[in-house]
């Protein structure tokens, strides 16, 4: 266990106190505290409006962007028929699974230390750690989304051919969609039985069980194939 020397102030701004805590920041913000309360960031009011996101904002904003990269490419039917269009944004959403994953455990589960280290990663990832119940902190706000669209989408322009590399990217965005619905719904919806029920206490052992393992969100399919898959418990011996 490290030693905690700096103190965190939890009734004034979160941002620029977290990076004080130095190489005891890992356990701090691991550290859930389960509350629907909604925790200030910041003291300038603008900055503050930015970190708080409603979940609807997600498709709202998305899904006319996902649909005008799949439109560009059915600009090119006189080379690909739109059945390709329609092959090519499937395999970005296949393609955003692995992303998901790659950033969860990677990115977002980077250790730090530094003052600058650790007050990104909390801007990132950290906060929702240790407010898992912060509805308006939960999905990410479309600035911090675009941070990552805006390389995927010049990667996708290299690697890929013109008519296809927006229908990819599309399918990229519409994964995206699916995937931060689908983790407000694994905090905040109570489903009873199924699907939604097991990837629900999948991702709440993610959070306060093994914190390291478990960072499919939609799917548990690249933790099985990346070994990061949470061991289950041992079946009880009969007597």
């Amino acid at each position: 266990m490290v030693k905690q020397a700096f103190a965190v102030d939890l009734n004034k701004p979160l941002v620029w106190q977290v990076g004080h805590l130095g190489e005891a920041y890992d356990e701090w913000v691991h550290q859930p505290i389960v509350t629907k309360e909604s925790p200030r960031f910041f003291h300038n009011g603008a900055l503050e409006f930015l970190t708080r996101t409603p979940w609807w904002m997600i498709p709202l904003v998305w899904l006319p962007v996902a649909w005008w990269f799949v439109s560009s490419s059915l600009n090119y039917t006189d080379i690909i028929s739109p059945y390709h269009v329609a092959a090519a944004t499937a395999a970005g959403v296949l393609g955003w699974t692995l992303l998901e994953y790659s950033l969860h455990r990677f990115v977002f589960h980077m250790r730090t230390n530094g003052y600058w280290g650790n007050t990104v990663h909390y801007l990132f990832h950290g906060c929702h750690h240790k407010h898992p119940m912060d509805n308006l902190r939960l999905v990410f706000p479309p600035a911090a989304a675009t941070l990552v669209l805006v390389p995927v989408w010049n990667l996708m322009k290299l690697i890929l051919p013109d008519c296809y590399a927006p229908a990819f990217t599309g399918g990229i965005l519409v994964g995206y969609v699916m995937y931060d619905c689908t983790h407000y719904y694994l905090h905040h919806g109570k489903p009873i039985q199924g699907l939604t029920h097991d990837l629900k206490r999948y991702h709440m052992n993610h959070h306060f069980k093994l914190q390291d393992m478990g960072f499919g969100i939609t799917s548990t399919f690249w933790d099985r194939v990346f070994g990061t898959l949470p061991p289950t418990k041992p079946a009880k011996k009969s007597n």
